[in-house]
């Protein structure tokens, strides 16, 4: 399971970015409705006390997806008052949790996994 923020989406290959949007609807499942698989997974707890910001890499991964093509059908959903998206999206400045491992770490994970044409 990973999150690769603070990796900008534009970054991630085709195969890290939808599987990274998969498992943040894992993630955002497990926070939101307080689900139990994966509960103690490090980037689960990451995550935790981080709803705002988990949602605006959210809207950083499906603008990525959009630009290269993809559809895009499952939002987060997350009650609050006002139009959540565009809050995010236009005001709201994150505070992003520290990546559980170094970003240099990542980062060589990410090269070294990229996909040969």
């Amino acid at each position: 399971m990973r999150i690769w923020h603070p990796i900008p989406p534009l970054c991630l290959d085709r195969k890290r970015l939808l599987g990274e949007h998969r498992e943040l609807h894992a993630i955002w499942n497990i926070l939101t409705q307080d689900k139990a698989g994966y509960r103690n997974h490090p980037e689960v707890k990451r995550w935790e006390g981080h709803i705002p910001e988990l949602a605006r890499r959210h809207l950083d991964l499906i603008e990525e997806m959009g630009r290269r093509g993809y559809n895009h059908a499952s939002p987060v959903e997350w009650e609050n008052d006002g139009d959540f998206p565009t809050f995010i999206a236009r005001v709201y400045v994150p505070d992003w949790p520290e990546p559980w491992e170094p970003i240099e770490t990542m980062r060589a994970k990410l090269a070294s996994k990229e996909e040969k044409p």
